[in-house]
């Protein structure tokens, strides 16, 4: 009897013993292809004239890969418009490097996606269209050779620091300098994004990036503003410039999201003279449109942009646009 309740107990402790162990498949590398295509058609009107055009602005290739929980590897090109030759377009490495990820920490190393504006270009969601401020009026590089580290201490803040070469994913090591980021993202709801950056590169006239960053986002509305200001633009100085941007969108259907975008670029004016340094490109931006998407990875776009530049004797610019992103 003893012994069948011994056997007995036995078997209820091994079974536990067994119920209690997870049941865990051992990893398995794989990868995944990366496509993205962008391209518009447009008509621009200013003093009197039009202009319509056909483009294919950029498309991304590329190749992302798990070889552990914990490392992955990723590779894109960048087919686009290099803005100088006589090219059209052509390939960039756009990313080439290494991720390491274990709970909180994040670490990326190589020709990494830089961490300036990473929170707000998530957060405007229509980089096919337009760039955010920082990225569009140059103020720091998507990519750039270097690493990052990003450790979120719970479930409301989050941390990030990174080390760039400072030249972008178009240019190799030109200079002495580096640019330093730090970067600060609190979630005190999940409807609420609160985020402040800071990167400098260079001694004498540093220049130094100072950006501020709110979104809310709810079930079918998204808000957000975000403030940018450089100081000792390219590293020259007394050349500063900055500026606000406010974008929105609303959810209208499953397929369809109403957008809505407002920037304001501005420089200062240099000792002794009368106009901003930067007096051609200073203006502000108007966008507003309907995203639609007929099926999944396909995203058709009709929208207006008016730029107002700063110049009261440039003409002020209208744009109709049709942005299409096919993504594979």
């Amino acid at each position: 009897m003893k012994k069948t309740i011994l056997t007995t107990l036995l078997i209820l402790c091994i079974a536990l013993i067994a119920m209690s162990q997870e049941t865990k498949e051992a990893f398995k590398p794989h990868g995944k292809p990366i496509i993205r295509v962008f391209g518009n058609a447009h008509t621009t009107f200013a003093d009197g004239e039009s202009k319509s055009a056909f483009e294919l602005t950029r498309v991304y290739l590329g190749y992302e890969h798990f070889f552990s929980e914990n490392f992955s590897g990723t590779v894109i090109y960048d087919v686009g418009n290099p803005g100088v030759g006589k090219l059209q377009m052509t390939a960039f490495v756009k990313n080439a490097f290494l991720n390491y990820k274990h709970n909180n920490l994040s670490v990326d190393f190589g020709m990494i996606p830089t961490t300036q504006f990473k929170v707000q270009e998530n957060f405007w969601g229509y980089r096919y269209m337009e760039k955010v401020f920082q990225d569009a009026y140059d103020f720091a590089s998507s990519a750039d050779l270097g690493t990052s580290v990003t450790y979120k201490f719970n479930s409301i803040l989050s941390a990030d620091v990174a080390l760039y070469n400072g030249e972008g994913y178009k240019k190799l090591q030109s200079d002495d300098f580096l640019k330093t980021a730090f970067g600060l993202t609190v979630t005190p709801v999940k409807e609420l994004v609160i985020r402040g950056m800071v990167d400098f590169m260079g001694k004498d006239s540093a220049q130094i990036t100072y950006a501020g960053f709110i979104g809310y986002k709810a079930k079918k509305l998204s808000l957000a503003a975000e403030y940018n200001y450089q100081k000792n633009h390219l590293m020259i100085d007394g050349r500063d410039y900055f500026g606000p941007s406010f974008y929105a969108t609303y959810v209208a259907s499953k397929k369809v999201k109403l957008l809505a975008r407002y920037d304001n670029l501005q420089s200062n004016t240099l000792s002794g003279k009368t106009v901003n340094w930067n007096l051609a490109n200073d203006g502000q931006l108007v966008m507003a449109g309907v995203e639609y998407s007929p099926v999944s990875g396909i995203k058709l776009t009709p929208n207006y942009r008016g730029w107002n530049p700063a110049n009261e004797i440039a003409p002020y610019v209208s744009t109709l646009m049709l942005n299409c992103e096919i993504k594979f």
